[in-house]
């Protein structure tokens, strides 16, 4: 029998399945989002180090967003070529403590973190660092008021 849900009950029950604090299973596994690569499909890397895809389910598009650096619980897809795994579920800071204290989070994604800190540490010590440059805009030419010339070619591009 099929029961029609309205978004926001679909909503509801997807945070609910989130907020679930159980161990993962033998064939789960913990790895850290590297990127999206569109198409509901992220590019991920396990404890080991080894980078492949996993797709994202219908249930969570459109209701939860993940972002480069997070962690998700995946399960392994045996048909899959290109697309090895899928997620089964985003992790959150409780996550993250819990599985901590099973023993279930992997240690080397904490011996990165601590790496990347260490990292972070030493270079906010220069001071060229304290200059922030956004990336996102671009750097406008400074027109030379003097000379026509120069605006007219400017304007040409």
């Amino acid at each position: 029998m099929y029961i029609k849900m309205s978004k926001a009950t679909k909503r509801k029950y997807v945070t609910k399945e989130i907020e679930d604090l159980s161990i993962p299973t033998e064939l789960q596994s913990i790895v850290q989002i590297v990127k999206s690569c569109g198409n509901n499909l992220h590019e991920v890397i396990n404890p080991a180090g080894i980078q492949y895809l996993v797709s994202m389910p219908v249930k969570f598009r459109k209701n939860i967003w993940i972002k480069r650096g997070d962690f998700v619980l995946v399960e392994p897809i045996p048909e899959g070529d290109k697309v090895k795994a899928e997620i089964v579920k985003i992790l959150t800071r409780e996550h993250k403590k819990w599985y901590r204290v099973q023993n279930c989070w992997p240690q080397e994604f904490d011996e990165i973190s601590n790496s990347k800190q260490r990292t972070i540490k030493e270079d906010s010590d220069n001071e060229e660092d304290d200059l922030f440059i956004n990336k996102n805009r671009l750097l406008q030419n400074k027109i030379d008021n003097t000379s026509n010339t120069s605006s007219e070619e400017s304007d040409s591009c």
